[in-house]
């Protein structure tokens, strides 16, 4: 019995509903669990592949980046700041290049405090080092392996690994290297560690495999230079790449040695004619290059420094390429950056007629800046339009598959908690701290997906899903921000004509249409007419509608399917409820979808429980005084069941297809987004409605069922289907060919089996509903026929003969109506029940206790006892006493229950897998499309009447072709 208590969810039940039997529901529920991500921590180890010859890939950058001002670093060249530009400058919206009496890197430069306005989470710069990132910020920068060769040093040594950190210096790692190898104590252990490291130095080696020992592991080097105490080794393997077929490694030598193979590569190179002037200068600026503080003199054993006369102005341009270039190639990139200037000076106006001149290098510079060229080989944004000039770039590039637009800002809104991760930090009002995803992989189409309440529009129209994006797109942020997504990689595959470009650029629509033609799209009116018109009559299974609409559109459909109007097919009131979750899940705003779901379960409900009182007020019982109860009739339960039956099959698919589309929602989904949490907690709330829907349309139908089925029953122990002249029916007989005994019991299991496939019930659930018929006919029927047997005899061969027949002829209608495995399992007690009661009465006599134990295992030892003891063996005869029960059943003989349990039946499953809803092809079924159609009209209705009058339109006509 269901009474008017809640839930432990929180939603109500169904009020009070008498039934003979409690059901209860196990329903799956689908459990959501966010996966965390860890960095992998790579280990020491001496068998690993070689992290210098096989670098390992990039990790994704710190949360934190350490810069130190060019000023600072070109302090002792006492070159021009105008020079001491980042490569990233040739990407700003605006060259604002002026330098100030403080130097390129000084506080009175305007080019100083724009340099870095776009990059992520840096620190504002001071006058002098920027200051040491805090401990935990260090702490999550991953730190990687490097090999150190050193076969000199011990026998049998090849390298040896050690754990660095983009912070390690040189001199670090070669006192820990001197550990691993034996010749010093652990760091800090006495002065005589400091003679013993000062001993040696760590040598950045390039060279490549010896000839003809390709594969036998044999190296040779070619190059050879000594890292400065100061310099960082592993930000000089991530920032500067060997060439194709070359290698590096780091080889740890004794100093002296190693200044002396210094200047023989040097020598070499010069007699050769190359590679000089890739490596000389490298020993003036190779600290500030690799990330250390830039030594105003050269190191000791370097020999002695450039004059600043002389070789101020090649320091001043070698320092303006850190981080940008390779070492190898400073030669040609001189040569490169002076024909870019000449190329610019001839772009410039009356170039060809004025005569050049002394020319300021600064102008050389702002020029060079115009002449971008955009990356190659990863995806990137081109800047229409920003917000403020001084400080955006033109060209963004997508560094990770997955690239953030997002606001800048040290910390969120929630207490404080760390800011979310930001790639591109755009700095207008309007932009949410994580504004925009876009995701781009090895493979098109990439795919953009806008933050809930983040303005985003994708080539001029709103964008409130995840969509895909294509090369040439419009992407616009907020009201400020446009970008044209770009993708080179892609090649040649991308459209021939931009999507937002309008369809017949320049063609104006004939007429006064014009005034009313779309001017993105370049439709006129009479083509719009014409494409409304054809989505109205369309059979696309597509059904738009504006929020506002949709409370009157539910309502719509679920009056029509209530009422029974019209002649929809059974799952059509399912497939139009699903077409609007459909539209809402693809078409409007993130939140949308868990409103309309709890609206849409909060309607089928109250629906449903106005259709049972109206089924329960007509039943006999509730009728006044005096009137007579009328027995029910199978063809009676089929009409009153019709409603309940569609409305279980309906609610089944629907919340199959809601449970799909909640799935969809959450992969999608920005797992970072704060409402995320809520919008899946009303989509289970309101799933739990439809669950209970379900539950509740069920317990009724059978309820209505086995009311029915109780009084048919009886006949299966009372008829005869021996009578004169009947012939026993086969199996397959039809219902009219049955023993008139067992025709109503049989009549009620055909209108459940007609109910069932015309309301197309879901086969689990059909199986459900007979399997529970079929157990309340075998309790029914056994608690009969032990009632049956204490009054008067009826235990006795020629009876149990008559029942068995009358049970073997339900159980072969059954199996030819495809309900034989069903019916054999749930009547399986009461056929051992009955078959014991076969048994001749000479077998039955030379029986005992245990072998008809063993042989009628599912009868209780009460209800053994109760069949053997009423068992009429003839006159004055009494049970023989091999039938005895021993004493350790004695208990269980004298205190079991010798009647079925109804409460014993088996628990509602509900269906698992898809849903049977098709909505991918067109409407085939005419009914559904005329339903489809009205419902397209009403809303088209629903759109004019907001108009003023002089501005609606009737529903356009599609022309005849």
């Amino acid at each position: 019995m269901l009474s008017g208590e809640r839930k432990e969810g929180g939603s109500p039940r169904f009020g009070k509903l008498h039934l003979p039997v409690g059901l209860w529901i196990n329903s799956p529920r689908k459990q959501l669990a966010k996966l965390g991500r860890r960095w992998p921590m790579p280990t020491s180890s001496d068998t690993r592949p070689c992290p210098t010859c096989f670098p390992p890939p990039l990790p994704p950058p710190p949360p934190h980046v350490e810069l130190r001002r060019v000023g600072a670093v070109k302090a002792a060249g006492g070159a021009s700041g105008s020079r001491a530009k980042r490569i990233s400058q040739l990407f700003r919206g605006s060259g604002t290049g002026t330098t100030g009496s403080g130097g390129a890197g000084g506080p009175g430069t305007p080019g100083a405090a724009q340099r870095w306005a776009s990059e992520k989470k840096l620190p504002e710069l001071a006058a002098g080092v920027a200051p040491e990132p805090p401990l935990a910020t260090r702490a999550t920068a991953p730190p990687g392996v490097l090999k150190i060769f050193g076969a000199g040093l011990a026998s049998g040594a090849n390298y040896k690994s050690v754990l660095a950190t983009a912070r390690s210096t040189a001199r670090e790692l070669v006192a820990e290297a001197l550990e691993r190898y034996g010749l010093a104590g652990s760091p800090g252990s006495g002065p005589g560690e400091s003679s013993c490291v000062d001993a040696f130095a760590l040598c950045d080696a390039l060279g490549r495999p010896a000839a003809g020992a390709v594969g036998s592991g044999e190296w040779r080097a070619e190059h050879l230079r000594v890292l400065g105490d100061s310099e960082r080794p592993l930000l000089v393997q991530e920032l500067w790449r060997a060439r194709p077929g070359w290698a590096r490694r780091f080889e740890l030598r004794g100093r002296e040695e190693a200044r002396r193979l210094e200047q023989e590569a040097f020598g070499a190179a010069d007699s050769d004619g190359t590679g000089a002037p890739s490596w000389r200068p490298q020993k003036n600026r190779s600290r500030a290059a690799s990330g250390g503080a830039a030594l105003a003199s050269p190191g000791p054993g370097s020999g002695s420094g450039t004059p600043a006369g002389s070789g101020g102005k090649e320091r001043s341009e070698n320092l303006s390429l850190r981080r940008s270039v390779s070492e190898l190639s400073l030669q040609g990139r001189r040569r490169r950056q002076q024909e870019r200037r000449q190329q610019a000076l001839s772009m410039a106006p009356g170039a060809a007629d004025a005569q050049i001149g002394p020319v300021d290098p600064g102008d050389f510079d702002q020029l060079t800046q115009c002449l971008i060229q955009a990356p190659s080989n990863r995806p990137y944004f081109l800047l229409l339009q920003g917000y403020q000039d001084a400080q955006d770039f033109v060209v963004y590039v997508m560094t990770r598959e997955q690239h953030v637009f997002g606001r800048g800002g040290n910390s969120s809104a929630r207490g404080g908690s760390p800011a979310p991760y930001v790639d591109t930090f755009l700095n207008a009002p309007d932009i949410l701290p994580r504004h925009c995803t876009v995701r781009a992989g090895p493979e098109p189409p990439a795919m953009v997906r806008p933050s809930r309440g983040a303005p985003v529009t994708h080539n001029g129209c709103l964008l409130l899903r995840e969509a895909e994006l294509h090369p040439g797109d419009l992407l616009g942020l907020g009201e400020h921000f446009l970008f044209m997504y770009k993708d080179p990689r892609a090649g040649g595959s991308g459209p021939a004509r931009p999507p937002w470009l309008p369809a017949r650029p320049g063609a104006t629509p004939p007429g006064p249409g014009w005034a009313f033609s779309c001017r993105l799209c370049g439709r006129g009116l009479q083509e719009r007419g014409e494409a409304l018109a054809a989505y109205l009559d369309g059979r696309e299974p597509v059904l738009r509608f504006r929020p506002r609409e949709e409370e009157a559109l539910l309502g719509e459909i679920v009056r029509t399917a209530a009422a029974g109007a019209g002649d929809l097919p059974p799952l059509g009131p399912a497939t139009l409820l699903a077409l609007c979750v459909q539209h809402s899940a693809r078409e409007l705003e993130l939140g949308h979808l868990p409103r309309l779901l709890g609206r849409l379960a909060r309607l089928i409900k109250e629906t449903v429980w106005e259709k049972i009182k109206e089924i329960g007020d007509r039943q006999p019982e509730n009728h006044p005084e005096g009137v007579p109860e009328v027995p029910l009739t199978p063809e009676t339960v089929s009409v009153e069941l019709r409603p309940l039956m569609l409305w279980m099959a309906n609610t089944t698919e629907l919340l199959s297809f809601v449970q799909e589309k909640v799935l969809e929602m959450e992969k999608e989904a920005d797992q970072e987004d704060p409402q995320l949490c809520n919008d899946l907690e009303l989509c289970d709330e309101a799933m739990a409605l439809l669950d209970e829907v379900i539950m509740c349309t069920f317990q009724q139908s059978v309820y209505y069922l086995t009311k029915t089925l109780y009084s048919t029953l009886p006949a299966l122990l009372d008829s005869n289907p021996f009578t004169a002249g009947a012939e026993l029916p086969g199996p397959g007989a039809e219902l009219g060919a049955m023993p008139p005994g067992l025709r109503p019991t049989l009549g009620v299991f055909q209108a459940a089996l007609e109910l069932t496939s015309q309301c197309e019930l879901h086969p689990d659930l059909v199986s459900q509903t007979f399997g529970y018929l079929f157990f309340f006919s075998n309790a029914s029927l056994l608690n009969s026929l032990m009632e049956r047997g204490q009054g008067r005899p009826f235990y006795q061969w020629s009876r149990a003969v008559q029942i068995r027949t009358n049970l073997d002829l339900v159980l072969d209608w059954l199996q030819g109506a495809g309900l034989g495995d069903i019916a054999t399992e749930f009547f399986r007690k009461l056929s051992i029940a009955v078959n014991l009661l076969c048994v001749p009465r000479t077998s039955l006599l030379k029986a005992s206790w245990s072998s008809l134990r063993t042989d009628h295992p599912t009868l209780t030892p009460a209800q053994l006892h109760h069949l053997l003891s009423h068992y009429q063996l003839g006159p004055g005869r009494g049970p023989p006493p091999a039938w005895d029960p021993p004493p350790a059943e004695r208990d269980a003989v004298d205190t079991g229950d010798i009647f079925e349990s109804f409460s014993s039946h088996p628990p509602l499953i509900l269906p698992l897998g898809s849903s049977r809803l098709s909505l991918t092809g067109p409407v085939t079924d005419d009914a559904l499309h005329r339903e489809l159609r009205r419902l397209r009209r009403l809303l088209w209705d629903l759109e004019q009447q907001e108009l003023p009058a002089n501005h609606r339109h009737g529903p356009p006509v599609a022309t005849p072709p």
